[in-house]
């Protein structure tokens, strides 16, 4: 395989013998998450009705994995309704696929597509931000002061990276001294991919550690980190560098079984893990970050690492009467929404979805995939006057790379049970090369279909 020396350079994926490929693919024709099969057959079933008649104006503030799914899906279900999603950018991301161009295994340009591809044809889009949501008078007023009614509302603003909130930090200077963030972007992911292809020539000391809030793909801290002490062994500076990753608390993953195979595998790869420990500030110039400890700070110098602000609910929601009053999902303003139906729980003509919503578990793309028709079908149950029965239950998806060539498939529910999508084919906690190629190639096909809500 190859050693990965230029950013532009890709690995070519490992030899496996034809009973593997057979194995993975047999997998792919199983049925979905035991988690989740109950979600799929009903949401199944309701997308199979006859479109529901309405005159209702329904509005989408956020034209993301979570918008647009939601968009096909109620033009899907709807005939005659009004369908308006609010979103000012015209390009979409991949976001799973950042992690992928910062290990240098797809290209920049992987990530990105045009939200106007997913668009079904008779959704108005207002290419304007949303600045205000006032769930009393039922209107949305958008940055350029146009005010937009709805009679029910699909929040899927997705959330904010405050970077700003580590001092220090200069978004524009990832991809220079040691600097990486695989979060902010394609073109900063594409850029750490250089600062570490750079690093691993060399060797020296990584830095990884994840923020205390809650966060999109908490298993991507993590892979990069595996990816990271992977490159190191290629190149053969592994031996004279540091991997030192800093948990956030007393673990390394909210489910205890990963976390335990987590601290496994660090041990393992000569990982030094640091416990409690939240990135406070940074000087780039000096290579020094420094963390909060529970006995007071702590600097770390540093020749390579990856920064992972912290992430809260986007101003428009934070400021508004939709957050979180109270709870561990007030402070940093996730919307309140019951966990099994996505709805609001003091407004019922209001659905959050996607990373906003103020639930245990769900920042993923693999959770938009479940929670959007669960949402969906409950909506559009208000308007044809029945109950719907659906219920997300936490199904969280993330395929944690351990290896170039190696993942391992995690899928797990609110109660923290695995819920694995091929039980006798892939084991949630083995090494596997099928869990890689689904990572790296299997799943942005499925999620591009469920944008159209076909998955």
């Amino acid at each position: 395989m190859s050693h990965f020396r230029h950013p532009g350079e890709r690995t070519a994926p490992p030899a496996v013998d034809a009973a593997e490929r057979r194995r993975f693919l047999a997998a792919l024709s199983l049925a979905p998450a035991a988690g989740a099969v109950s979600t799929l057959a009903a949401s199944s079933a309701a997308q199979a009705q006859t479109p529901v008649n309405s005159q209702a104006h329904i509005v989408i503030v956020g034209g993301g994995a979570a918008g647009l799914t939601a968009a096909n899906r109620l033009a899907a279900g709807l005939k005659g309704a009004k369908i308006t999603l609010i979103d000012a950018r015209k390009e979409h991301f991949y976001q799973p696929g950042f992690t992928l161009v910062a290990a240098g295994i797809k290209p920049g340009n992987y990530a990105v597509t045009a939200t106007a591809d997913y668009l079904p044809q008779d959704v108005e889009w207002v290419q304007a931000s949303a600045a205000e949501i006032d769930p009393e008078a039922r209107k949305v007023v958008t940055t350029d002061g146009k005010t937009i009614a709805y009679d029910f509302l699909v929040v899927t603003t997705g959330l904010k990276l405050d970077y700003a909130a580590i001092p220090g930090m200069d978004t524009i200077r990832i991809g220079q001294n040691g600097l990486g963030s695989i979060y902010h972007s394609p073109q900063a992911a594409s850029a750490t991919w250089g600062a570490l292809s750079e690093f691993a020539d060399k060797g020296g000391v990584a830095v990884f550690s994840r923020p205390a809030t809650e966060m999109k793909c908490a298993g991507a801290p993590l892979k990069y980190a595996f990816i990271s002490d992977d490159h190191l062994r290629r190149r053969g500076t592994r031996s004279k560098s540091e991997v030192i990753y800093n948990a956030h608390n007393k673990a390394f993953f909210s489910v205890p079984i990963v976390s335990e195979k987590v601290r496994m595998l660090f041990e393992d790869r000569g990982v030094k893990t640091r416990m409690e420990r939240v990135l406070q500030s940074i000087d780039i110039d000096k290579r020094v970050a420094t963390f909060k400890t529970p006995d007071g700070t702590e600097d770390q110098p540093y020749d390579f690492i990856n920064v992972i602000p912290p992430m809260r609910a986007p101003d428009v929601v934070r400021n508004s009467p939709l957050r979180w009053q109270e709870g561990p999902w007030a402070a940093d303003g996730w919307m309140e929404v019951d966990r099994h139906t996505l709805r609001h729980k003091r407004y019922p003509n209001v659905f959050g979805v996607g990373d906003v919503a103020g639930v245990p578990k769900g920042k993923t793309a693999a959770s938009v995939k479940w929670q959007v028709p669960v949402a969906v079908d409950h909506l559009i149950a208000s308007i044809a006057g029945r109950e719907s029965t659906e219920r997300y239950n936490g199904y969280t998806s993330c395929p944690l790379i351990t290896r170039l060539g190696q993942a391992m498939l995690i899928e797990f529910d609110y109660k923290d049970n695995l819920t694995p999508s091929f039980p006798g084919v892939i084991a949630p906690l083995e090494e596997l090369w099928i869990s890689w190629v689904m990572k790296t190639m299997a799943l942005k096909p499925t999620y591009l279909s469920m944008l159209r809500g076909r998955a």
